[in-house]
């Protein structure tokens, strides 16, 4: 993350990039808003540097705007749009595939699962997508955590369908545990039920991501951020999730305010 922060500063050299965090790992984003602040700055636009629009983007993050606001009210604290299911990141993930060797296989997506219907739908439209860029004649998705299929009940189709030869994609813009863990779940799996993985990798700080948050920057700037309200938790009933209509930003998994860099959030 603190790679692509410093591509984007290249792209921006007249906007002061700083990155933040909302749990597992210093500085909090909080923080970083009150350094920003302190520095001088007059506005501060905020990015959810994340490619599905679940808790984090539609709750915490906005939760994190509205803390500032009430903070620092001269400060001008606008929000951004997730970087989302949007041709550079499929493009740039296809291609990945494509040089790994995987055209014209069978594709394995992984993402990052979630308790919101809406990105894990968006999981699937991502999968189906780099699908298509590499000729695959067969796409399923497996999420790491929180909802079903897990990495390995989606591998398990694979082989139940007799491919031997299978290519994984990780939607996942940065490396970290949830990668390990599930690469190694798939070497196991594989080696058990013979099937030969091509490993295509994830999105990781590539430059050629830059012209997205650029734009996403530039959106925001302009009051411009995109919001998928069609078929979200929190503005219209989804069954089992009826609660979620109208919840205050940031209940329920909200680690931002600047009082909380110090908390324990691997417990």
């Amino acid at each position: 993350m603190a790679t692509l922060a410093g591509h984007v500063t290249a792209a921006l050299p007249e906007v002061a990039v700083d990155v933040g965090f909302l749990e597992m790992t210093e500085p909090p984003a909080g923080a970083v808003i009150e350094r920003l602040a302190e520095r001088g700055c007059k506005a501060v636009t905020v990015l959810p540097l994340v490619l599905l629009g679940a808790g984090h983007a539609k709750s915490d993050v906005p939760a994190l705007v509205l803390e500032a606001r009430t903070r620092h009210p001269e400060l001008d604290v606008r929000l951004g749009s997730p970087l989302g299911v949007t041709r550079l990141p499929v493009q740039l993930l296809g291609e990945a595939v494509l040089e790994a060797g995987g055209a014209s296989l069978p594709l394995l997506v992984v993402a990052r699962g979630t308790s919101d219907p809406d990105a894990n739908g968006d999981a699937f439209k991502a999968a189906r997508l780099i699908g298509e860029w590499t000729g695959a004649p067969f796409v399923h998705v497996g999420f790491s955590g929180v909802t079903s299929p897990s990495v390995l009940e989606a591998a398990a189709v694979f082989a139940s369908l007799g491919h031997d030869r299978v290519a994984v994609a990780w939607w996942y813009l940065c490396h970290g545990r949830l990668i390990e863990r599930g690469r190694d779940e798939l070497a196991g799996w594989a080696a058990g039920a013979g099937v030969d993985l091509v490993d295509a990798g994830y999105l990781g700080p590539d430059p050629r991501l830059v012209p997205l948050v650029v734009e996403r920057f530039y959106e925001a700037a302009a009051g411009r951020a995109r919001v998928n309200c069609d078929v979200c938790a929190y503005r219209a009933p989804w069954p089992g999730r009826e609660e979620r209509v109208g919840q205050p930003a940031g209940v329920g998994h909200s680690h931002l305010a600047v009082e909380h860099r110090h908390a324990d959030h691997h417990a």
